[in-house]
């Protein structure tokens, strides 16, 4: 067990502490020693993540038939695999076996999930997590406690030390984090428990850019996190009005969203720094990032074991994983919904929902990646869909699924208004289906606002 996984409930207590009570018990809590914070299972994956770059082909195989074993035997004791499962696990000998198994799909664990829980985990071992995901299907899904988190981290620390990165360095976020719910509303806040300084990507407009910039000069971070599309509003805002970072980064760290080369180059040359960009999802199945010198995306072979789908009409294919470590709720051959460019066995690229955005009634563009909800607001519903034909009005349209209660309406209203802010009116609006691409693939956002640039 980890103590950030016991502490997990209270996070959102935490954000919406004054700064003064954050600062203190931040710092505090990063006084503690690294093993009792993440847990021993941290340190083990740390090893592993560090040590598996110099595995040679065979004792990676080897790994990955003993973890998929593994994965298999624990998921046979769920009352959802153990219906499913024409093989028996223990017997698994060869990675050749897995195309066995069936496929899992973003329904199946929508409307089986509690049937995929391994009954012999102790339910204060499962930790509940919920995304709106890529595909905009709302998924809720447990994770092992003491592993699955602790795991992610030494994953992350690991493939970002490729661009330099150090564990405490400091660090400027620009991702999905709420400072405010008003449109006028501060810009920042900062986390002591990690030494990083937290700042609205809802807000980044030309206006409030020079706030931006002062709160970057003031704190001076190494390091920039950021959704693709963040980071390059903020460069684009910067190379509009002709102002300057008066410090040098080291890097930024780019993931979340797709990031193309020529964006990815424009960033560097800009910034003066290497970016990094790697995939991965909350699921916490497979896991992919840019090598240190090659900007290619590999898998790493012990976080989880890939397959990719036959290829569409594009030459794309589907990602599918099936996860190590989780014995609580092993995904077996996932379907993600997200699909890559593969060239000679290289992943080349993910191909991932562009750059989408909802635009605010003052302008303000809030990316629909920094809108997936990762809490129980979405649960029970199969699908979510945006609609926008006017600047500061949406209509999320929504299909419910079986177990989906009305009584829900009110909670999912105030999630996205907090996320969306004062400048938005926003009508909630149940369909029997969500529309769909002509190749039957859903659309996150449906939008009637033209192409044209707005804000930064």
């Amino acid at each position: 067990m980890s103590l950030e996984d016991t502490l997990y409930p209270l996070l959102k207590l935490y954000e919406a502490a004054p700064q003064p009570v954050k600062s203190l018990a931040g710092r505090v809590y990063r006084a503690i020693p690294s093993s009792l914070r993440h847990g021993a299972a941290y340190e083990r994956f740390q090893k592993e993540a560090r040590e598996v770059q110099e595995w040679d082909a065979e004792r990676i195989r080897r790994y990955q038939i003993a973890a998929v074993r593994d994965s298999l035997m624990a998921a046979a004791k769920t009352p959802f695999y153990a219906e499913r499962f024409g093989s028996d696990p223990s017997k698994f000998e060869a990675l050749e076996q897995l195309a066995e198994y069936p496929l899992l799909t973003k329904q199946d664990l929508i409307l089986q999930r509690e049937r995929m829980v391994n009954p012999e985990v102790a339910a204060n071992q499962r930790l509940y997590i919920t995304t709106g995901g890529s595909s905009g299907v709302p998924v809720g899904f447990y994770l092992q406690k003491g592993v699955s988190r602790p795991k992610e981290q030494a994953y992350l620390e690991a493939q970002w030390s490729r661009r330099g990165y150090c564990v405490g360095d400091r660090v400027a976020v620009i991702r999905g984090g709420v400072t405010s719910s008003k449109a006028g509303g501060g810009i920042s806040y900062y986390d002591a428990t990690r030494n990083w300084l937290i700042l609205s990507s809802y807000h980044l407009t030309l206006e409030r850019l020079p706030e931006y910039v002062e709160a970057l000069n003031r704190f001076r971070p190494q390091h920039l996190h950021a959704y693709p599309s963040a980071a390059l509003m903020l460069a684009r805002g910067l190379e509009q009005t002709g102002q300057r970072l008066g410090f040098k980064l080291t890097s930024l760290l780019c993931g979340s969203e797709k990031l193309s080369s020529e964006s990815q180059r424009y960033l560097e040359g800009f910034f003066g720094a290497r970016v990094f960009h790697w995939y991965g999802h909350s699921e916490r199945v497979v896991l992919a990032a840019q090598g240190r010198e090659s900007n290619e995306l590999q898998f790493w072979p012990t976080y989880g074991f890939v397959e990719f789908g036959d290829a569409d009409a594009e030459g794309n294919r589907e990602i599918i994983g099936t996860s190590f470590h989780n014995h609580v709720m092993p995904l077996i051959r996932y379907r993600t919904g997200d699909y890559a460019k593969v060239t000679n066995g290289v992943v080349t690229e993910i191909v991932g929902r562009d750059y989408e955005f909802l635009v605010s009634g003052t302008g303000r563009r809030i990316s629909l990646t920094a809108i997936n909800m990762h809490d129980r607001v979405f649960d029970g519903l199969l699908a979510v869909q945006f609609f926008q034909d006017r600047e500061g009005v949406v209509e999320c349209r929504f299909q419910p699924g079986p177990q989906w209660q009305s009584s829900g309406m009110e909670s999912m209203r105030a999630g996205l208004m907090k996320k969306l802010g004062d400048d938005f009116t926003l009508t909630l609006l149940e369909v029997k289906e969500v529309e769909k691409t002509s190749a039957g693939k859903h659309k996150w956002l449906v939008t009637k606002l033209g192409a044209k640039e707005t804000a930064v």
